[in-house]
């Protein structure tokens, strides 16, 4: 009897370790860690201490695991916004929030810009969509409104996921603007005079306030054109 209870015990704990909601969490694990060429299913039944196919109950294939990956990050950066919180707030806690996302995950921004028809995409424009009709946006906007927002946003993940193929992990971001900016300036003034004025702002420009920025911008307009 004493036997049967601890086989219980044991199998209803390899149960909660070998939940879909587990897996995803080490695979989160793993891509914040290596990237996305580290994320194997031997490496997860490394982490796990499990076999392959207790990990093939949950979860068919690697694309499926890392939407399930994108999805989890995305949903908890849409769904912290409070409900009560004024709409043009919220839009702009959605999208900080999405940007916070991507930052911490940069994995994140390449799965973005992968597909568009995607459930982390979903999310994002059903939560600034529904912001846009609690503002008083009317419906024939709502769809070019939410659309221009999100595309915004999404121009960050692709612009996240080009820099995360092309610099190197260890990249200082300061160095590497000033090498920018060097170039910006050797440029002729002639040809170039916007570029050359605003060139000093680049190495200490912050990128979250400059992408919030946008998006009062993307807001003031859409209120205007409401």
């Amino acid at each position: 009897m004493v036997a049967m209870a601890t086989k219980t015990q044991r199998n209803e704990r390899r149960s909660d370790a070998l939940s879909k909601e587990r897996i995803v969490e080490a695979a989160i694990e793993i891509l914040d860690a290596d990237g996305e060429s580290a994320l194997t299913f031997r490496a997860l039944t490394a982490r796990l201490a499990t076999g392959s196919g207790a990990i093939y109950h949950h979860v068919a294939n690697k694309n499926e695991l890392l939407v399930a990956a994108t999805d989890d990050v995305i949903a908890r950066a849409v769904t912290d916004v409070a409900e009560e919180t004024d709409p043009r707030e919220a839009i702009r806690g959605i999208a900080s929030g999405v940007f916070d996302a991507i930052d911490a995950h940069p994995w994140v921004g390449t799965q973005l810009s992968r597909e568009p028809w995607q459930s982390a995409i979903m999310q994002i424009f059903e939560g600034i969509g529904q912001q846009l009709q609690t503002l008083g946006i009317p419906e024939r906007a709502q769809f070019n409104s939410a659309s221009a927002l999100v595309s915004y946003v999404l121009g960050l993940a692709a612009q996240y996921s080009a820099g995360a193929r092309l610099l190197a992990r260890e990249t200082d971001r300061s160095a590497f603007l000033a090498t920018v900016t060097e170039r910006w300036m050797q440029g002729d003034p002639a040809n170039h005079p916007f570029l050359q004025q605003v060139a000093t702002q680049l190495p200490e420009h912050d990128d979250r306030e400059q992408f919030l920025a946008g998006i009062d911008l993307f807001l003031a307009g859409v209120t205007t054109a409401g």
